[in-house]
């Protein structure tokens, strides 16, 4: 399955949470750029990067966000697995990311939580101390 229908089939209750998180990973997703930098909104003490499984999906978030009829909005294509290994880390604060978040049944939000983002970058993951209290 491609990862819209992953996303599917999961949002339906008969999905594998494990399976769409590897698809997520494998799949190059049309993620916005705003100034230079990523396309991102922030909920729930969260930054979300917006990312999109193709063209249509982002016209429907532009059409969402009161863009321009006609507006072009510059993007890059960015495999699920550089987002969530290398970018979210990178990132001030915690971060995930939302997929196709237009679509009221066919958004998914990958979180900042253990087994999605490497551990540093998870929410859930409490820091490992030595003897003596401190960090290692």
């Amino acid at each position: 399955m491609d990862l819209v229908e992953e996303i599917a089939a999961v949002r339906a209750g008969r999905g594998n949470p494990h399976a769409m998180l590897g698809e997520f990973r494998r799949t190059a997703v049309l993620v916005p750029v705003v100034d230079g930098g990523l396309l991102t909104g922030v909920f729930g003490g969260i930054r979300w990067i917006y990312a999109f499984t193709d063209e249509p999906a982002m016209a429907r978030f532009a059409r969402a966000k009161d863009a321009a009829p006609g507006q072009e909005w510059e993007y890059e294509a960015v495999l699920g697995a550089r987002l969530l290994d290398a970018v979210i880390p990178g990132a001030d604060g915690p971060a995930g990311v939302a997929v196709n978040v237009a679509d009221e049944d066919g958004s998914m939000l990958f979180p900042p939580v253990k087994g999605v983002v490497p551990d540093a970058a998870a929410v859930d993951v409490d820091v490992d101390t030595d003897a003596d209290g401190g960090a290692r």
